[in-house]
């Protein structure tokens, strides 16, 4: 009779102990990530519409219900006609990682000093710290084609590494997703719009310190 009261009592203090656990990552309600692989391309990501489809696979591997995943990436058109905006494709926000830090509460705070995109909260879908400055090795350029306002370059010349369908010639805006640059500066720093590329092929990207990352919005 004593052993069959004492069976429960030490359950129950086991039990006890089971909330000292740290909570895992919550990919439910995740809406923003950095990709934690490329395309396996280069710069050549199947245009926009391959783009978000990487999104959508890596949130739903990580256990993401959302659906509507949007890559923010900026595309140009020929002949001076108006391209696309990162900014405009991503929905309004407010946006967290996987840890439940929210990284801007809207469009309008993503692209201001208010901005809360770092290394530390500029995380990929599961959960894990992207490489940068000072890492081996570095991986802090993240594609974008966009201006540090999250629009299409005007610039000219290639931005985008012909609209993300180029794995050789061309080159792409890239953001430092660790806010460090070689000056410290604004632009240098910029999460979203720090220099282009060396060119669009895997090894042209790492060259600069990237390895085809970027990042990914849910627009709901």
């Amino acid at each position: 009779m004593f052993k069959w009261i004492a069976a429960p009592v030490l359950a129950s203090a086991t039990l006890l102990a089971v909330p000292s656990v740290p909570a895992l990552a919550d990919a439910a309600s995740m809406s923003f990530f950095v990709t934690s692989a490329g395309k396996g391309d280069g710069a050549n990501l199947g245009g926009l519409e391959g783009a978000d489809a990487h999104c959508s696979a890596l949130a739903k591997a990580a256990g993401s219900p959302k659906t509507n995943w949007k890559a923010y990436l900026s595309t140009t058109a020929p002949q001076g006609e108006a391209g696309v905006n990162a900014r405009d494709r991503i929905g309004k926000g407010p946006w967290q990682n996987v840890k439940g830090v929210v990284v801007a509460n809207s469009v309008e705070e993503l692209h201001s000093d208010k901005t809360n995109v770092t290394k530390e909260t500029a995380l990929t879908e599961k959960g894990e710290v992207v490489k940068g400055r000072g890492d081996d090795p570095n991986e802090h350029d993240v594609l974008t084609g966009s201006d540090p306002l999250g629009m299409y370059s005007t610039a000219g010349g290639d931005t985008t590494c012909k609209n993300w369908t180029s794995n050789a010639e061309g080159s792409a805006i890239v953001g430092h997703h660790d806010r460090i640059g070689l000056k410290d500066t604004r632009h240098m720093t910029s999460w979203n719009s720090s220099h282009g590329s060396a060119g669009c092929s895997a090894d042209a990207l790492k060259k600069t310190g990237g390895n085809g990352y970027f990042y990914c919005f849910a627009a709901e």
